[in-house]
């Protein structure tokens, strides 16, 4: 008996484009930035010649993996899915949680491709964008509890951000980051409206 193979149907561009890069990621995490393509094909599910025919060479293909590390999008459309109508605390653990997924990858990648390749790749003024964005996205958390802080709500999102990377920042923390709850706890705790404090601080 003939035996016919079922050849799964291919991905339209623009999703094997997202697989290629997703599998691509996953595999420098892991392994750093000499992974073939033969692996990537492997873990993408897709002939290894499927690759040249979205990039002209592996080195882009890794070059789009990393660049997807970054991108504000999927972060910034996590932080828009917070339920605003929690009360502040949950609110804001469910987006240092967020953002310590972001900041852990971020590092493991620094560790898997160097340093000297991460700033290569890396555009500062897009870094500083990325950074106003994510602080936005935090404010407009924040903002509902505006009446009950001591900062304007722009300052407060600003010293979450900044506590939230110190203390899940790899080199400072080891293998021991702060949990989001105490993240969120130590930052409540010092804007939270105190009655000696008459009007909000800028």
């Amino acid at each position: 008996m003939i035996s016919i193979s079922h050849r799964a149907a291919p991905l339209p561009p623009d999703e094997r484009r997202a697989a290629l890069i997703a599998s691509t990621l996953s595999l420098v995490l892991a392994e750093g930035p000499d992974v073939s393509t033969r692996q990537i094909a492997q873990a993408a599910g897709v002939a290894e010649g499927t690759i040249f025919r979205v990039f002209t060479t592996k080195d882009e293909l890794v070059d789009a993996a990393v660049a997807s590390a970054f991108a504000p999008s999927p972060l910034l459309g996590e932080l828009e899915a917070v339920d605003r109508t929690t009360p502040l605390d949950v609110r804001l653990v469910a987006a240092v949680e967020i953002l310590q997924r972001r900041t852990a990858r971020i590092f493991r990648l620094v560790d898997a491709i160097g340093l000297r390749a991460f700033e290569a790749g890396r555009n500062h003024q897009n870094l500083s964008e990325e950074s106003a964005l994510i602080r936005q996205a935090l404010t407009d958390l924040i903002e509902p509890a505006r009446e009950r802080l001591r900062y304007e709500p722009r300052e407060a999102a600003r010293r979450l951000h900044l506590l939230t990377i110190a203390c899940t920042h790899p080199r400072l923390v080891e293998s021991d980051p702060v949990a989001a709850s105490e993240i969120v706890s130590m930052l409540l705790d010092g804007v939270r409206l105190r009655p000696a404090a008459p009007e909000p601080l800028p």
